[in-house]
């Protein structure tokens, strides 16, 4: 599809969900209504993340530029209101994103992988003086570069075909284990995972508490003793990695220009809703396009 096409598409996703998610429900308790209605506002988002412009100014100046005849309100809006505007949608984006991934979205909930990555809030040598999301913040180890860093990790469990379900934002300190407990709540089946999360008796109480397997390679591959398990167990999980890749390359999740929690948030929502959205529209084209392959999805 075209620009514009793609633009139409997802706007009448978004405005379909928010109808139906949102029924009922009363967003702001006073005040006029924004002169920019919020399926438009969460449009502009999707697809400005989409085309990779991360940051909101770049997305307000880039419609404001060639699709004004779209959405003619943003012309009356200034570019002060349009990001404070998106940045309090941030539970209406969770709501956006949970209701596409259980209602729209084809996944396997019974086969699922989980895995972190690093976000550092600062270069390490400002760590001192950095006062960026400090209450949150600390210092842990980036197992892919080998080097220490200041900040937080996003853990992620993602269904098959690559359907992030649910994300969990915590220190950098906070080991990988601690965190599966609440990835895999309100879940069953299968749990695979990297060497990082190996824990017999971990697995043991989280199967008789919660019923979910948890499956990993053996902690040292140089005294693992079923490497070929592991080689298996490595070699399923990839599309994890491939969704990592989306979000931090493509979606530019872990560049920090969030000076609080509440912007934090709303980006990394943004970006869940345009990955889960994408996955989406590339469903509906059946086998034509693999779920994952976001760059087939907009022919321009």
């Amino acid at each position: 599809m075209d620009l514009d096409t793609f633009i139409i598409t997802v706007f009448c996703h978004i405005d379909d969900a928010l109808t139906r998610s949102l029924e009922g429900v009363r967003l702001r308790a006073r005040g006029p209504k924004p002169s920019l209605p919020d399926s438009e506002v969460l449009t502009m988002e999707v697809v400005g993340q989409y085309l990779g412009l991360a940051q909101d100014k770049a997305i307000f100046d880039y419609f404001r530029t060639h699709y004004s005849h779209f959405f003619p309100s943003l012309s009356r809006v200034h570019r002060t209101t349009f990001t404070r505007q998106a940045a309090n949608l941030w539970r209406v984006k969770e709501v956006v994103w949970l209701y596409l991934v259980h209602r729209h979205v084809a996944h396997d909930p019974e086969l699922a992988f989980i895995d972190s990555f690093p976000m550092p809030v600062c270069a390490y040598g400002r760590s001192a003086e950095c006062k960026r999301l400090r209450e949150i913040s600390a210092f842990g180890r980036d197992t892919c570069s080998k080097a220490i860093f200041y900040g937080l990790r996003v853990h992620a469990r993602v269904c098959w075909p690559g359907v992030i379900t649910r994300l969990e934002l915590a220190p950098a300190n906070v080991a990988e284990l601690h965190l599966v407990g609440d990835l895999a709540q309100h879940t069953d089946g299968i749990l695979v995972g990297d060497r990082n999360y190996w824990g017999p008796l971990f697995a043991d109480q989280l199967r008789e508490e919660q019923g979910v397997q948890l499956i990993a390679p053996y902690r040292k591959s140089s005294q693992d003793p079923y490497p070929r398990r592991s080689k298996v167990l490595s070699r399923i999980r990839q599309s994890i990695e491939v969704v990592f890749g989306q979000l931090c390359e493509r979606f530019k999740v872990k560049r920090m220009w969030a000076r609080d929690l509440w912007h934090l948030s709303s980006r990394i929502l943004r970006a869940l809703v345009t990955h889960t959205l994408c996955i989406l529209l590339n469903q509906l084209h059946g086998d034509t396009l693999h779920p994952l392959r976001f760059a087939q999805l907009l022919a321009l």
